[in-house]
């Protein structure tokens, strides 16, 4: 089995699989270009604990956590098989990295499903998700990462979830692409210059350093999940980049493949 690279996904709205406007195909296209895993570890925005939590669960229910959507994406399974024997070797090499860390069975929440399904639609890869710590700065997921990075020698995909720029508050939902906050890539061109020095101090002291990174993440829970990945990357990791564009005025599509050199 070939070392596997790590990502982090931008997921976007959870109508992303339902929703021609989106870029939903590009997932697909990424996925055909990645060796096949044999299975999963993904580490969601929208799971949050104080400590990380790995899921032993073997068969993950599908989380439709959200709340004032169509129908038709609450009718949406995603019956992957779960990965127990990954969350507990996970746990272990998190505990021997002097990171506190437990398992408990936990079903999969839309940043976990939907890229899921969207690269593998037909749920045939094992999954297991990581808790992240929204309370704790993007060196503790850096380290999360760096623990985790044995896994990728066994076959195991480590992903993040989120989003590489998220505010809400200054979402446009009537907005069109080309309307985009050209803070937007201001932002998104530092990180990925940084991303591509491997400037890691700058990278993980991004809310001073970085161009409105308060503004693009006024709270920085969907940016957290890109430093686990960028931690289980080699140290001289391949950067690809696909990006997607912007939606809603602010909210940037942005994908990273952290490769073999």
């Amino acid at each position: 089995m070939n070392r596997l690279p790590s990502l982090f996904l931008s997921h976007g709205a959870p109508t992303l699989p339902i929703d021609p406007s989106m870029p939903s195909a590009e997932f697909g296209a990424l996925s055909a270009q990645l060796p096949r895993p044999q299975a999963v570890l993904m580490l969601s925005a929208h799971w949050g604990t104080a400590e990380p939590l790995a899921s032993t669960a073997t068969a993950p229910e599908t989380i439709h956590d959200f709340y004032g959507f169509p129908r038709q994406l609450y009718e949406i399974q995603y019956p992957a098989p779960g990965a127990p024997e990954v969350a507990r070797r996970a746990a272990a090499l998190l505990g021997e990295g002097g990171i506190l860390a437990d398992v408990q069975p936990h079903g999969l929440d839309h940043g976990a499903w939907v890229p899921m399904l969207l690269m593998f639609p037909n749920a045939d890869v094992p999954i297991a998700q990581l808790s992240i710590q929204p309370r704790r700065d993007a060196a503790h997921h850096f380290r999360v990462g760096r623990a985790l990075r044995a896994l990728k020698d066994d076959g195991v995909m480590v992903i993040g979830s989120g989003q590489i720029t998220h505010n809400l508050r200054a979402a446009d939902f009537s907005a069109r692409p080309e309307d985009a906050d050209p803070r937007v890539t201001e932002f998104t061109d530092w990180f990925e210059a940084k991303l591509a020095a491997h400037d890691v101090d700058a990278l993980l002291d991004y809310r001073r350093q970085a161009p409105h990174a308060v503004l693009m993440h006024p709270t920085d829970e969907h940016l957290l999940p890109v430093f686990a990945a960028l931690g289980a990357a080699d140290d001289d990791y391949s950067l690809a980049i696909q990006s997607l564009g912007t939606y809603q005025r602010s909210l940037a599509m942005t994908n990273y493949v952290f490769g073999i050199a």
